[in-house]
């Protein structure tokens, strides 16, 4: 046999160890990304308590509107304190979820849908914090009027109207989030427009309320009531706008608030 085909016969050699490849390099490999699973999993966590966090300012201004719609019913002078004192909880939560964001984002750097979320909470507790001013503003109003104003029952029974409508898209704003719907975030432009449609009843009515000056007085306050209620619808649709843009990745206003309803001026009817 020549050494050649002696040669070929052979079994072919084991490949050689890798001398270059630390001991444990596989463990502390599996161990680094057990590691960042975890830290994902705890950021998670806490992006979620946040939200919760969130979502449940909107049951306090829940419980503001309701108080502050009460006392406008019965120019209750006394409940409209009580309203304008417990605003610190509102603004404690704004700062309690904005801090917690703030920390989360120090420690880790959330991306696509999470940095989203981020981004969408911020823009919540901002609207939720000017929905509490507004019902400050509006507990404001009521005694400039004095514990026994002219009051003027059909403008109201509008303000309550729109007071209810208010309150309803809040309920709304915070389901829709929660539910990541987009269906009935957009549905929230359909009560706004009953909203706005009344806000332009009641300054009809103030015009038209007579000449005794007190009771135009009180007229003109309610006026500015109904701005604020206004107001607050507003912000509840630009939360549900957040819903969309959690969901999708793109911003878009649902309806533009600049541009009146109805026919344009020198357009056609």
């Amino acid at each position: 046999m020549s050494p050649a085909s002696s040669a070929d016969d052979r079994p072919p050699a084991r490949p050689s160890a890798d001398l270059s490849a630390p001991a444990g390099a596989g463990s502390a490999l599996a161990s680094a990304e057990d590691t960042h699973a975890h830290g994902r999993a705890h950021f998670q966590a806490q992006l979620k308590e946040l939200e919760l966090n969130a979502l449940g300012g909107l049951d306090l201004i829940v419980e503001q509107l309701d108080r502050v719609l009460e006392a406008l019913q019965h120019q209750d002078v006394e409940l409209a304190q009580m309203v304008i004192a417990d605003d610190d909880r509102v603004d404690g939560r704004y700062l309690e979820v904005h801090q917690g964001i703030l920390s989360l984002l120090a420690l880790q750097a959330p991306v696509a849908g999470d940095l989203r979320l981020v981004a969408a909470l911020l823009h919540m507790i901002k609207h939720i914090e000017r929905m509490g001013d507004q019902c400050v503003n509006i507990a404001k109003l009521i005694p400039l009027s004095g514990y026994e104003p002219p009051v003027h029952r059909e403008m109201l029974d509008a303000l309550a109207r729109m007071g209810a409508f208010a309150r309803s898209e809040v309920v709304q704003s915070k389901a829709a989030f929660a539910a990541r719907d987009i269906e009935l975030a957009e549905d929230l432009v359909r009560q706004d427009r009953e909203i706005n449609r009344l806000n332009r009843e009641i300054f009809n009515l103030a015009i038209a309320i007579g000449d005794d000056p007190d009771r135009r007085e009180w007229a003109m306050h309610m006026t500015l009531v109904a701005r604020a209620i206004e107001r607050i619808g507003d912000n509840a649709v630009d939360i549900g706008e957040q819903v969309a843009f959690v969901v999708t990745g793109l911003f878009r206003e649902f309806s533009d608030s600049s541009r009146p309803a109805g026919p344009t001026a020198g357009g056609p009817a």
